[in-house]
């Protein structure tokens, strides 16, 4: 068994092709698919939501994913 997961980002992924993307990361050794989640308010940044976690399960990817909040208010984010 491994010591460490292999998580990258999808922030830099074409969303235009979002699965196939992730789909070339996992199969390059990626363990878990990470997400930045951001609303320009903790960093100069607006990025993606919970739509697109469901739109990659839906697509097939059933990896584990890691979400990173940088969202206010985050309860009602989780």
């Amino acid at each position: 068994m491994k010591d460490f997961l292999i998580a990258p980002s999808i922030l830099s992924a074409d969303f235009a092709r979002l699965g196939e993307d992730v789909e070339r990361v996992l199969a390059a050794g990626a363990d878990v698919v990470h997400f930045d989640v951001m609303d320009n308010h903790y960093v100069p940044n607006l990025t993606f939501g919970a739509p697109i976690c469901k739109a990659l399960r839906d697509y097939g990817i059933t990896a584990p994913i890691d979400v990173h909040l940088m969202v206010k208010p985050v309860d009602s984010i989780i």
